[in-house]
């Protein structure tokens, strides 16, 4: 399966003592880097979420942001009047150094750990924690897999349209290298004829055909491109297999289809530059010019890819 690296994904589950919320946001990242906001209730919940991440995602850098909403209640009976006694002490204090800061309101007060007389442990919200976790991993992963499909159709597409001019220069390349060896014969004639004006009276024309012809032929032989061509289909099969629009064959292993396609596209990108290099003639070099375009737009998204 073909995976985004840039996905979200958001949960809450509820307790007795209120809700946690989770959210998960992923960007391209080569490793995979995860990063923890989350309040010092959760604090004891970062391995464990680490260990449920690392499981599910191979590359990417993933924002974990945890929040608890605790539930208020009305009953005056439930108010821990020691711990409000406790933050009005801080208060002071603060108001000591800073004339000027405002008291907290109501709500603020009550949300205070401690305040609601309801005891917290560090398993209060372990369970619905990892709950929420588990949903917006779901989510994140589905919506990875959503955008990792229509990246793998577009770099099919791009695949595609390399494969058509590859075909296009392959059927082409036998008249091209024939004309380019007509075309340096006569300039070889022109260049001895200018350089030895009735040079050719002391050469045999059997003799001098031959020379020309071997002249020829080393020339057409270092604009013969048919090796690169080959490379090229053998690429875009590898390249079809790993996105999986290659039909039955071996799948990439979890994790590695976007670095397969890096190297992947670096190995055409230096056909396609060889490919320019031999070019003996303009169709060839624009066919190289697009080939190069073409592989840059594919490895472009596959940095996107897990």
């Amino acid at each position: 399966m073909i995976r985004s690296m840039t996905a979200f994904g958001a949960a809450r589950a509820d307790t007795d003592h209120g809700s946690v919320s989770i959210e998960l946001r992923s960007v391209n990242s080569r490793f995979l880097d995860l990063h923890f906001r989350m309040p010092d209730e959760l604090r004891a919940l970062e391995s464990p979420l680490r260990e449920l991440l690392t499981k599910a995602v191979a590359r990417g850098k993933i924002e974990v942001r945890a929040s608890i909403q605790r539930r208020l209640s009305t009953d005056p009976e439930s108010i821990n009047v020691a711990a409000l006694e406790q933050a009005a002490t801080l208060f002071r204090k603060v108001q000591a150094v800073l004339p000027g800061v405002q008291p907290p309101r109501l709500s603020e007060l009550l949300s205070w750990p401690g305040v609601q007389a309801a005891e917290e442990s560090e398993d209060t919200w372990r369970e619905a924690a990892l709950r929420a976790a588990g949903e917006a991993l779901t989510q994140m992963q589905e919506a990875r897999d959503r955008e990792g499909e229509r990246l793998a159709a577009m770099i099919a597409d791009r695949a595609d349209s390399v494969a058509a001019i590859v075909g296009e220069v392959e059927q082409r390349m036998p008249q091209l290298v024939q004309e380019y060896r007509e075309r340096l014969a006569r300039k070889l004639r022109d260049t001895v004829e200018a350089a030895f004006p009735g040079g050719f009276q002391n050469i045999r024309g059997e003799e001098l055909s031959e020379r020309l012809a071997h002249e020829a032929t080393l020339f057409g032989l270092r604009i013969d491109v048919a090796e690169e061509l080959s490379r090229l289909h053998s690429h875009l099969a590898e390249l079809k297999q790993l996105i999986g629009k290659g039909g039955a064959g071996k799948k990439a292993d979890k994790g590695s289809a976007g670095k397969r396609l890096d190297f992947l596209f670096q190995e055409m990108n230096r056909e396609a530059n060889t490919l320019g290099s031999k070019a003996g003639g303009l169709e060839v070099t624009r066919a190289a010019m697009d080939l190069k375009l073409l592989i840059e737009q594919m490895r472009e998204q596959a940095q996107n890819l897990e």
